[in-house]
């Protein structure tokens, strides 16, 4: 039996059926419209080849050994060490993972942009109906951007949910040691190194719910402005090109496609989560240059190549940077990193432990560039 509506309108028609049926779905966001466009994205539409399964063993073999050293690395640091469930994945099962790790932030920025005011004629009510459609396939663009690229799920420094599961996408970190001539098992235990440390260090329970906190805050923090789109657009317009660039640009940025605008309030709190996702980040490079340096040789080829990777991003890796509020350039790498190195100089690895004893601890942004600012606050912490 048909799931239309025997009076739906549209029903004799597939094309205006499949949209009648998006438009009426309930939510801010349409998730199955977002996977769809992320598997199409990705060119797993219609499936997907599974994980090659040498590709697999050697990850599953090599996990154990980083997983041992990050641990004994880590435990100084943050006081306790659980290993995640290391789960190797093709780039369809990375979209699965990544579109259910981010539904609450994001649906939370789809909230931020409804408004309850009496829409103004008929196209503002069609584009009200269609925000969550719209807003799927965004999203959908997005994390299918991502997942062509990602080696696992830190490449933005999110903590995700479960969190007892670490995720690794063999393909793509195979491709980029046969791109850089890395021998490919040095590249899996390189990633494995800095995905386990990144999931240790996000998943300290105080940094994982202030840095949580303060990520959905900034996606909650934008408004709609009904005159931003018609502007956008217009200026898209004008910059001339091609009309397909153009709107996989406007797909790719759901500030833009949404007309949704920045906040006073994400303008004040942009530089606490700027300095905290800093901070962290110079905390796990520091880690991971000390696990490769005893594992890898080094390893510092890989850690370069990387990083200028990371530096390099996409497009779409900006957009999602952006509406997040992690934004990880050169400069702020640079700052959390020297911000890590500072610390350890002044006190010793106990001296950065204690940013993760108690909450509150995270530096400021005028701590991030003074270290010993931020070990005079701490010390007279309780």
């Amino acid at each position: 039996m048909s799931d239309v509506p025997p009076d739906d309108p549209f029903a004799g028609v597939p094309f205006l059926a499949e949209l009648s049926k998006a438009m009426s779905a309930r939510g801010p966001v349409q998730w199955d419209v977002a996977r769809q466009v992320a598997l199409v994205s990705v060119g797993a539409a219609q499936g997907e080849d599974n994980v090659d399964p040498l590709a697999r063993a050697a990850i599953e073999s090599l996990a154990p050994v980083a997983d041992m050293h990050v641990r004994d690395a880590v435990v100084p640091l943050t006081g306790a060490y659980a290993a995640p469930r290391v789960e190797v994945v093709n780039r369809s099962g990375w979209v699965h993972h990544t579109l259910e790790a981010y539904r609450g932030t994001l649906t939370e920025f789809a909230r931020a942009l409804r408004t309850d005011e009496p829409a103004g004629d008929a196209a503002a009510a069609l584009g009200r109906m269609l925000a969550p459609m719209m807003l799927g396939m965004s999203i959908g663009t997005m994390v299918g951007g991502l997942a062509v690229r990602a080696f696992g799920q830190y490449d933005l420094p999110v903590p995700r949910d479960p969190a007892d599961l670490l995720v690794l996408c063999a393909r793509n970190v195979d491709a980029f040691a046969a791109e850089w001539s890395i021998p490919a098992d040095e590249m899996r235990m390189w990633v494995l190194v800095d995905e386990l440390a990144r999931h240790a260090i996000l998943g300290s329970p105080h940094v994982r719910a202030e840095l949580r906190a303060a990520i959905t805050a900034h996606a909650a923090g934008f408004r709609p402005d009904p005159t931003a789109l018609a502007e956008r657009l217009g200026g898209l317009a004008g910059e001339g090109g091609d009309p397909a660039a153009m709107m996989q640009r406007l797909l790719g940025d759901p500030t833009m496609l949404l007309g949704a605008t920045r906040t006073a309030e994400q303008e004040r709190l942009a530089p606490r989560l700027e300095a905290m996702v800093a901070a962290l980040a110079g905390c796990a490079d520091l880690v991971v240059d000390g696990v490769a340096a005893r594992l890898l040789g080094g390893a510092g080829r890989v850690a370069e190549a990387v990083r200028r990777r990371r530096i390099e991003a996409s497009s779409g890796d900006r957009f999602v940077e952006q509406l997040l509020g992690v934004g990880l350039d050169e400069a702020r790498l640079a700052r959390g990193a020297a911000w890590a190195r500072g610390v350890v100089e002044r006190a010793g690895t106990e001296g950065l432990a204690r940013m993760f004893a108690a909450p509150g601890r995270m530096p400021t942004p005028a701590e991030l560039d003074a270290p010993g600012l931020w070990l005079e606050r701490i010390a007279l912490a309780p």
